[in-house]
């Protein structure tokens, strides 16, 4: 059983769950000579296939991992500190009427592309993001007769303050409201096809040869297991954020109001106020180890999905299984009989480059010179790059689950040209009986590269020393229910 939706968002906020309004940006790209301006990123002119070919595909992303999230994400946590700043309240903000909490929440909850490019606008100056940030705030400050509170924004913190709650935050949506959801659409359509196909018995090949039969179902559902508990350890991983100074004492916190409980504070703003889990002590910046354990864990269950992409293929290789065949689509462009396998190799690909990538952040992100190097900050802005691979890796396998075709005569006729899988069960019941030797005379039997079928497994059981009933009960043996529980 699932232990439950892993990042819960019931932490008492609502207005965290922020609409996203979908617009596309203007981004004047040069191309070629300089009388070629595309005054648009388009799928066609974009460098990354996620934001090209695969768009469509990853559009629910955007609102968590594009540049106009990460902004949107550093906005709402510099508004509900200050918030929480006057909640305590610090001596200087007791007057600010907490009616007006509203319209602070409504700087981020009604934040828009326009206000993305004011605040790029403001970094073209100041060359730093998150300070570009809290000027933007500052000016809104402004707008709402709030001047005389404007250095309360970002009071006592540095950049990763912001950067360490506001990524964290927004991979805890992504993976609520997109990764999971999609998670689950290929659990169920596994979860599904293992019991249309329980029955269908099958045979089994390790290292590529014949072996002791199975049943297609109970394969698929060993898909289904391993996919269940790495979902379950992906639910224990705690979502981990620093929230604690320069260099995570809350030195200028404690300096300015040294009888405050900063870290009973911290802990309050981190947990309460965004979901997360405050991590303390710690160096200016996060350390990353949960998020390490979140992307290995991640790419585990990316691998799960590789390991059956790989199998369905074969067996479609196999003619286990036909394909749906859509009107008008090309398989081969060389030959017409063909329908490739295209969805399964096309996920496979996306998953291999989310788990390069997944991997590299989850071995970089932990490592930092001393109390921190700007290496975290570099790797962390491609955090949406994995997610985007994984899940058109997801969406490919459910489109090459949805055209599978069952050949059964396929199974059938391969069982039937494999008597020799049953020597297994047949020696196991002579063990049992004390037979001499069992193991060696099945040997002798199945390994001489003759021919093997049901009438010569039948005259092989007549020639064996045991009673009739002992014979007939392994006659009724057959590759077909040979299959186990």
């Amino acid at each position: 059983m699932l232990k439950g939706v892993i990042f819960s968002l019931n932490f008492g906020f609502n207005s965290l769950q922020l609409p996203y309004k979908k617009t596309i940006f203007a981004i004047p790209i040069i191309i070629g000579t300089k009388n070629q301006l595309y005054m648009s990123l388009s799928p066609l002119n974009a460098i990354s296939p996620i934001d090209g070919r695969y768009r469509n595909k990853v559009n629910e992303l955007a609102p968590y991992f594009s540049e106009e999230a990460l902004i949107k994400y550093r906005v709402l946590v510099e508004i509900e500190y200050f918030i929480a700043l006057c909640e305590i309240p610090l001596p200087q903000l007791q007057s600010v009427d907490s009616a007006i909490f509203d319209s602070l929440r409504a700087i981020y909850n009604d934040f828009s592309s326009d206000d993305a490019l004011a605040i790029k606008k403001i970094e073209s100056v100041t060359n730093h993001d998150v300070k570009a940030v809290e000027y933007f705030i500052k000016d809104q400050f402004d707008a709402l007769g709030l001047s005389e509170y404007k250095e309360f924004i970002h009071f006592g913190l540095t950049s990763q303050d912001i950067n360490n709650t506001a990524i964290p935050l927004s991979i805890k949506e992504a993976m609520n409201h997109v990764y999971v959801p999609e998670y689950f659409i290929v659990l169920e359509k596994l979860k599904t096809l293992s019991k249309d196909w329980a029955d269908i018995p099958m045979l089994a090949r390790t290292h590529g040869q014949p072996a002791s039969p199975t049943r297609l179902g109970k394969e698929i559902e060993v898909f289904v297991v391993r996919l269940e508990e790495q979902f379950n350890l992906l639910n224990d991983i705690p979502r981990a954020a620093k929230f604690g100074g320069a260099t995570g004492n809350f030195n200028a916190h404690h300096v300015a109001y040294p009888n405050i409980d900063w870290k009973a504070f911290g802990g309050k703003f981190v947990q309460e106020k965004l979901g997360l889990q405050h991590s303390f002590p710690t160096t200016q910046i996060e350390h990353y180890d949960h998020l390490a354990a979140l992307f290995d864990t991640l790419k585990r269950i990316n691998t799960i999905i590789l390991d059956l992409d790989r199998d369905i293929w074969t067996y479609v290789s196999m003619d286990y299984f036909k394909q749906k065949i859509k009107a008008g689509e090309v398989g081969s462009s060389a030959m017409p009989h063909k329908v490739n396998p295209i969805d399964f190799e096309n996920s496979e690909g996306n998953l291999g480059i989310a788990n390069a990538i997944f991997e590299h952040l989850s071995a970089k992100l932990p490592v930092s010179r001393l109390q921190r190097d700007l290496t975290d900050s570099t790797v962390l802005r491609n955090v949406g790059v994995p997610f985007g691979h994984t899940l058109i890796g997801f969406k490919s396998t459910l489109k090459g689950l949805d055209k599978l075709l069952l050949n059964e005569r396929k199974f059938a006729e391969d069982l039937e040209n494999n008597w020799a899988v049953v020597a297994e069960a047949i020696q196991t019941i002579l063990r049992r009986e004390g037979y001499p030797n069992p193991y060696e005379a099945l040997k002798g039997l199945t390994r001489t590269n003759s021919k093997i079928n049901k009438d010569s497994i039948s005259s092989f059981i007549d020639t064996l020393e045991v009673s009739n009933t002992i014979k007939e009960e392994l006659k009724r043996i057959t590759p077909s229910n040979y299959t186990g529980i």
